[in-house]
């Protein structure tokens, strides 16, 4: 029997990237997955259809994170149409980057409005309905426990933000036998930072391995934590870095 066969799973901007090969690693280990995307539709069916080809039930649910309403929507549409909620992935993220000078204040409430409320009231919606054994995964950064470089103190801010988010949610929901943890990947291999960039190398030289992650990589961790791996793991942050903070 698959790890998490009679599981239900939402993974929140999981049309590409880190997203979809975590939504497509829980399908594989055998949850049903609902999954959002802001504007990539076609990318979104492209993993529904995969996830079907494998079994299990999928459901793509259009929802921009930065709209509260529409995250907390999309966590109760899974619940509905998928006769409930055990696991919860907050990935759905941006990557604002560029000199201090040039931020703006927009910019930043962007990026607290994308990685950290949309996972709290994700989260808030999530502890209607999740059961015993249930979790909470958020996908942070790297960049919280090192900066190696300048330009992403937009970036760094909002990730580190979910530490206490997650921690506050161990706290909160433990008692109910629910764990929250927070997952921070190394430069990863996707669209928003490809392996084969001009400055990928200089990300490279940051790490222990000399190489980037696949985001398969990222989506082991996550099915770990998803499973019977991650039953007494909870308020932790998880490095998936190549030893970029080593």
């Amino acid at each position: 029997m698959a790890e998490l066969e009679g599981k239900t799973a939402l993974v929140t901007g999981g049309s590409r990237g880190i997203g979809a090969a975590i939504a497509l690693r829980l399908a594989r280990d055998g949850a049903d997955v609902a999954l959002t995307y802001v504007s990539a539709a076609d990318r979104a069916a492209a993993v529904v259809a995969e996830i079907e080809r494998r079994g299990r039930r999928a459901l793509a649910i259009r929802a921009d994170s930065a709209d509260p309403g529409a995250v907390t929507a999309a966590v109760e549409r899974t619940a509905a149409e998928l006769g409930g909620l055990d696991i919860l992935v907050n990935n759905a993220g941006i990557a604002p980057y560029g000199p201090l000078e040039d931020a703006r204040l927009e910019d930043l409430d962007r990026a607290l409005a994308i990685h950290v409320r949309a996972a709290f009231a994700a989260a808030q919606a999530a502890a209607r309905h999740l059961p015993p054994g249930g979790r909470i995964i958020s996908i942070g950064s790297s960049l919280v426990e090192r900066v190696p470089d300048p330009g992403w103190t937009l970036y760094a801010t909002s990730k580190a933000a979910l530490v206490g988010l997650t921690r506050g949610l161990a706290r909160d929901l433990g008692p109910r036998g629910i764990t929250a943890v927070l997952v921070h990947p190394g430069s990863t291999d996707t669209d928003m930072n490809p392996a084969d960039a001009p400055e990928a190398e200089a990300e490279r030289r940051h790490t222990a391995l000399g190489r980037y992650a696949d985001p398969g990589d990222v989506a082991a961790t996550v099915a770990h934590l998803a499973g019977p791996g991650g039953a007494y793991v909870t308020g932790a942050s998880i490095l998936v870095d190549g030893g970029v903070a080593a």
